[in-house]
Parts: structure tokens; sequence; C-alpha cells
């Protein structure tokens, strides 16, 4: 299986040791004849450790570093969410904005009382009633992805009271991001998120031209049945390739820690902004991920093809005893 893995860590603790020990981790866990990893760490903006595992393509056998570029998943949503709060910033909507005045086509009246910052939390209370092949759902467009919503009856929930993970509200969001900014939504994020990131080569999957995407890696799954024996799964074999502003980002680890860098800088948004967006906003109960890693903002995906986890700590706790810690794997 393909992974992403990045590490960035704020300590004192001295860096050669740390780095022999998790060189040595990242071989026992990565075969240099295996699809593996890009491993990076940084001590507050200097790169302390920057090394790959394995290769990218079994075909050709190029090998990982840290200009590989791996697909993010669902991580990506955050770059929707930050051209959200770029246009908030512009004053040109607000995340207290109801779905329903961008979508006055959709038809139940529970659209005027979700927020656009519902969306983004995953506390809208709609549900992903998406009945659809896993054909329709691997090559299925943006279109596809959202085309029950204006005809859809009910909530999971009320709106605000809870939280339920879901991808097809991401796709909305990216919708909004074209209305408001006349552009497409892989332009704005060009022009206005990646870009000014210094994020240059950072880009969306493109069905039509995945060529463009520079050194690639592939997703892989092992067969169990035949020992040493991956299998490629990209698009065509996993469903997070199709739709963007939910998914579909290819970037690498130089890049990815470029992006970490611009968040702390406030580079593409205002610290107030930064600081709203990473702030709880919706009890999460019941989770691994709220009930043991307390006072971080988690976001990641972990399936066939592909394991990518972003992970930032912004106090000290049992488990990360450093402050401003960022874990992405």
């Amino acid at each position: 299986m393909k992974r992403l893995l990045i590490l960035v860590l704020f300590s004192a603790v001295g860096c050669c040791r740390c780095s022999d020990k998790l060189d040595s981790i990242c071989k026992k866990l990565f075969p240099c004849d295996e699809p593996g990893a890009a491993v990076l760490v940084m001590l507050g903006d200097s790169v302390v450790f920057d090394r790959g595992y394995g290769i990218a393509d079994i075909d050709t056998k190029s090998k990982i570093d840290g200009d590989t570029f791996f697909n993010i998943a669902s991580v990506s949503k955050q770059f929707t969410a930050v051209a959200i709060m770029q246009l908030q910033q512009m004053g040109k909507l607000s995340v207290d904005d109801p779905v329903s005045k961008y979508f006055p086509e959709f038809e139940a009246d529970f659209w005027k009382d979700i927020t656009l910052g519902q969306l983004m939390s995953h506390s809208s209370g709609i549900p992903d009633a998406r009945h659809y092949s896993r054909e329709e759902k691997i090559y299925g467009d943006e279109a596809l992805s959202v085309n029950y919503m204006d005809t859809l009856s009910y909530v999971h929930f009320a709106p605000g009271s809870a939280y339920e993970y879901i991808n097809p509200t991401f796709v909305l969001l990216g919708y909004i991001v074209e209305k408001v900014s006349g552009q497409l939504f892989t332009e704005y994020m060009d022009e206005h998120v990646f870009q000014p990131a210094g994020m240059s080569r950072t880009l969306y999957f493109d069905r039509d031209h995945q060529d463009r995407i520079p050194n690639m890696a592939h997703g892989y799954a092992k067969l169990d049945a035949i020992p040493r024996t991956w299998v490629e799964y990209d698009f065509g074999e996993e469903t997070f390739f199709a739709t963007r502003p939910d998914g579909g980002i290819y970037t690498s680890t130089r890049e990815f820690a470029q992006w970490e860098r611009t968040l702390r800088n406030a580079i593409v948004l205002s610290r107030e902004s930064i600081e709203d967006a990473q702030s709880p906003h919706t009890l999460v109960s019941g989770s691994p991920w709220s009930d043991n890693l307390e006072a971080a903002v988690v976001a990641g995906v972990i399936n066939n093809g592909v394991r990518a986890v972003s992970c930032r700590f912004d106090k000290p706790s049992v488990a990360v005893p450093c402050v401003r810690t960022v874990l992405i794997i």
C-alpha cells in the first residue's frame, strides 16, 4: 500500500538520535523494493530529516523521495475549507450563511438551517445518500456526487447538534467557491492557495491529464494470497480520485511542509481565521481521535491504496509532550 508520511515535530530533544531511530523504524516498515513512504521532519522552520523509502512505481521501480507526489485523499478537505475562509475574509460570503443562499433549488426547508460552517465541520446532519454502484462512485464526477441533494427529504440530526463525517458536502463547498469567486474551483485553488503557499507543483487529480502529476506515486494494495504481490489501487480502483473538493490533491512531503509553514505564518489566511478554523466546533464522541488525542486537529484517511493522516497539537499532552506539534502520516 502506498503511504504518505510526514512528521513535523517541535521538541528540545537531540535530533541525531531521534533521526537514527526513525530511519531504522522506516527501513523495517518499508522494504526498498516495495511501495513505501516519504518522511520529513521539521524543527521550527528547518527541515532536519528528509528521506524516502521504497518505490513509487512498481513498473518503473522509481524510488520515493521528498519530491514524490502522493494523493492525500481526504487530507485535501482542509484546503477547501481555507478557500471558504478566504472568501469570508474578502467579504464575499460568511460561514454562517445558509446553504439555501447558494442552492435555492434545494427543496427541503432544512437547507435554510444548515450553514457553510456546519458543512466544513461535518455537523450538518446531511446523510451520504448516494445509492450508486461502486463503479459510479469510482468514476462519477462532482455533479453525480451531489445530485441527490436537491430532493433530499431528511437529515440524520439537527444541524450543529452532532458530528458525522461525510464527503459530498465538501463538494458543495467547492461549488460555492466557484459561484462566489467566478473561477473554476481548481483555478481558484491554484491562484489563491497553492501558489501563495509556495506549493508550486501541487495540483488536483484530473482524469484526463494524469500525466501532469509530477513524480507520481501510485497506490497499491497487497494481495494476501500471494506473498510480496501488489496490485495498483489508483483511479479506476478506488473512489477518492474522481472528485476534488473532498479529496484529490497530489502533493509531496516537501510541499506539504511548506503548507504547514504557510498556516503557521498566516500567509493565506489571517491569524484570526486560522484560530477559528482550528478551534473545536462540534463535540465528537466515541472517536479514537477525539477521545485519545486531546487538543488535536485531525484529518486523514486510511484506505486501500493510500494512508494519509494529519494531526496538529497546539498544547502539551501525555501522548505528545511538546508544544505546536504536527504529525502527518
